[in-house]
């Protein structure tokens, strides 16, 4: 299985690599709540989605739902960004009973400082979305593992395993 877990993502000049500060943000999240990334003193995986209630972004925020209680277990929480809506999010949650929050980055400021907004292709389409990417950052706010251009299957549990190494 091919990894992509070392990946330096370009943001602006910028670059996020392994053990650089996660950069801070504040989003709004489906508990209703603004969340703010730095104020959470747990490890984190933020995965990066493209849009609420399609095939591949469905099975994997289902996968990660599956595995929240063990991902809980390890001192870790989960929370899925895209750019849909909190309504949207809502709606998302509830349909498929998703364990964990969804948090909404309407104006792309997030997903542009993670450096996961790109060209992507479909049906010999070229188009700007944001290209599936996971961070697990540790309690300490780093950077502990990237996984870019993320294919669903079996993702969530990859990442769950690394938690060991964390």
């Amino acid at each position: 299985m091919l990894v992509r877990a070392n990946l330096n993502l370009p943001v602006g000049k910028m670059k996020l690599k392994i053990n650089s500060k996660a950069p801070n943000f504040k989003l709004p999240s489906t508990d209703k709540t603004t969340l703010e990334l730095s104020k959470i003193k747990k490890n984190v995986i933020l995965y990066f989605y493209p849009k609420d209630d399609t095939p591949g972004c469905t099975l994997e925020s289902k996968d990660f739902s599956k595995l929240n209680s063990l991902i809980n277990k390890k001192n870790t929480v989960v929370f899925g960004i895209s750019k849909d809506s909190i309504e949207s999010h809502l709606k998302f949650k509830k349909k498929y009973k998703l364990k964990f929050d969804l948090l909404s980055d309407e104006k792309k400021a997030v997903i542009k400082k993670y450096g996961v907004w790109g060209k992507k292709s479909f049906l010999g389409k070229t188009y700007m979305g944001i290209v599936r990417t996971t961070f697990l950052i540790s309690s300490k706010g780093k950077i502990h593992r990237i996984w870019s251009n993320v294919r669903v299957k079996d993702h969530a549990k990859e990442v769950f395993d690394e938690l060991k190494n964390i």
